[in-house]
């Protein structure tokens, strides 16, 4: 069957992005494919990754997408970043997943043969065991010799007032200081993109801003690309005629007979309900207002004088004239949100920039 919505991956533009953002951090990257890799495709961009020089591992949030990501056998390690369910622990150790650790207890039930990473809450207030007990914790995994490294996360990296962020890496290098040489990894990609090289530190984490996005404040200077463009066929082309509505709720009206393409990208597919009369595509080499209520599966766009019919291909964001920044706005959301939610209908393809469906 053909695909309906496809969302194309350049690996040129992640190649460029994980260079970029490994020599801005002074430090090999411990890339972030968790939530399949962004909405971009786990095992697309995973592949890439891998290749990659300037990539030292790959983490994930879920012990699902850690085992998934272990069995791909990569040749890089893979960090899970949140905590295992005690039955996973030992599963996960086997296929060689290096484990998130924040306690006395869970230190010492790790097998002989885990390798583990210390989760330091330095401010965030999520995960992780405050620095007080994260010393004593440390030195446990240390004397099992267990412990490979040890990160924490920036609440407000990503922020233009960085005082706090500074706060928080104190800590983590008090922490750090207490304990013997190991793999410390603190920065998001804010963090990357706001400080630049940290010291000591040996890995940074750039999550979205690997796959091109950076906040407003950074986003000049970064100079990262997009990975994705996302392109949705049209299904049917036909005339809505002047006063007739269009979708639920008939909440736009044509003032004049309007030529109409159905295209095959909906709310169930990942793109915001909330973009409705809003939001925009590239259609017929035009920018193009779509109509109505945006539905689960298609939404409507006025293609009026162009040359456009069933097969033919909107482009509903990418590195081009519509940005994800530009829709997630119109969803009164964030890049992060749009990115994610991308559904399993959409096909992922990894290849070259501009490639048709």
């Amino acid at each position: 069957m053909l695909a309906r919505a496809v969302a194309h991956l350049s690996e040129a533009a992640l190649n460029a992005n994980l260079r970029a953002l490994s020599r801005r951090a002074g430090a090999a990257l411990l890339l972030p494919v968790k939530a399949e890799a962004y909405g971009h495709g786990l095992d697309l961009v995973a592949r890439v990754a891998a290749r990659h020089p300037d990539v030292w591992g790959l983490a994930v949030a879920t012990p699902i997408e850690a085992e998934r990501l272990a069995r791909l056998d990569l040749g890089r390690p893979v960090v899970l970043l949140s905590p295992a369910a005690p039955e996973e622990v030992g599963p996960l150790a086997d296929l060689g997943v290096r484990l998130p650790v924040a306690s006395l207890a869970e230190a010492g039930a790790l097998p002989p043969h885990a390798r583990a990473h210390l989760k330091v809450d330095t401010g965030m207030n999520r995960l992780g065991a405050r620095p007080e007990e994260a010393v004593a914790v440390g030195r446990l995994l240390a004397e099992r010799g267990l412990l490979e490294g040890a990160y924490t996360h920036f609440a407000t990296a990503d922020e233009p007032d960085l005082s706090f962020a500074r706060e928080q890496f104190a800590r983590f290098q008090a922490v750090l200081a207490e304990l013997p040489p190991l793999l410390a990894h603190a920065a998001n990609g804010g963090g990357v993109l706001s400080f630049g090289a940290l010291p000591g530190m040996s890995l940074a984490r750039p999550g979205l801003a690997a796959y091109g996005f950076a906040p407003p404040h950074l986003r000049a200077a970064a100079g990262l690309r997009p990975v994705q463009t996302l392109r949705a066929r049209v299904n049917q082309r036909h005339t809505v005629r002047a006063g007739e509505g269009v979708s639920y709720g008939a909440l736009w009206r044509a003032p004049q007979d309007t030529e109409v393409a159905v295209v095959g990208m909906g709310y169930a597919d990942g793109y915001p309900r909330n973009a409705t009369l809003k939001a925009s595509v590239l259609i017929g080499g035009e920018r193009r207002p779509v109509l109505g209520r945006i539905c689960m599966d298609q939404m409507m766009v006025d293609v009026t004088g162009l040359d456009v019919g069933p097969g033919d291909w909107a482009e509903l964001w990418g590195d081009g004239d519509i940005t994800v920044s530009e829709v997630a706005a119109w969803g009164d959301t964030i890049e992060y949100e749009v990115l994610t939610g991308l559904g399993a209908r959409v096909e992922r393809r990894m290849g070259e920039e501009g490639a048709e469906g």
